[in-house]
């Protein structure tokens, strides 16, 4: 399979930049079996039709929508609901990964009120503070750095708040995080800082200043 554009993330790398339990992001993205039923994906990843026996990994717009699953479960907004909402958006928006629309940050509400409405089971009033639930959730913050394509679709993420200095790009290195202005990836030079223990040395290997060397990795610190 051509990665090229998608970006691979294992389940734990998932967790690293999302902050959602890898366990969880499994039982989200590629479902589960219980006692008398069995609960389906809440989406087709892009890499779900790798080979059964590799790894399980997703690309780089599961990753993105992710992040809002987080937020929703964060809140106690059942997988029922946000399924329900995922199908809704999916037809609206006629793109496959809706939360990271940009659309859905100002669209979304009346969606996930229906959403909640149908499959949410709570009175009226519960209804009235679920979306205001979603105005907490669904806020600009939550798509700060993610750069997005004339059509609306996340392209990529700079994930450091007001910094541009680390980028996720599935076009480069599988999207793996890299120094934006230098292409190298955070990790490498976290890994030869611990094998060099002087940062003036690895930024001299990699020809690059100090100060990116150190922004790679307070990131790299931050992500652990």
């Amino acid at each position: 399979m051509d990665l090229t554009g998608i970006g691979l993330y294992t389940l734990k790398e998932a967790e690293r930049f999302t902050g959602a339990d890898a366990r969880e992001v499994n039982r989200w993205l590629f479902g589960y079996r219980f006692k008398g039923g069995a609960s389906v994906p809440l989406w087709h990843t892009q890499l779900a039709d790798m080979d059964e026996g590799a790894q399980k990994v997703i690309g780089f717009r599961d990753l993105l929508e992710l992040r809002i699953v987080k937020a929703f479960t964060e809140h106690k907004v059942p997988l029922r609901v946000i399924r329900a909402a995922i199908v809704s958006a999916r037809e609206i928006f006629s793109t496959e990964y809706p939360f990271t629309a940009n659309r859905f940050l100002t669209d979304g509400k009346s969606i996930f009120y229906e959403a909640f409405k149908e499959h949410g089971e709570v009175a009226l009033t519960d209804l009235v503070r679920r979306q205001l639930v979603f105005e907490h959730i669904i806020r600009p913050e939550l798509y700060a750095g993610i750069e997005f394509t004339a059509g609306g679709q996340a392209l990529r993420w700079y994930p450091v708040k007001k910094s541009e200095a680390i980028v996720l790009d599935p076009e480069i290195s599988f999207g793996k995080p890299i120094l934006t202005e230098y292409g190298i990836r955070t990790d490498v030079l976290a890994a030869c800082f611990a094998v060099e223990r002087d940062k003036k040395r690895v930024a001299a290997l990699y020809n690059i200043p100090v100060g990116a060397v150190n922004a790679a990795m307070r990131f790299e610190a931050q992500a652990a």
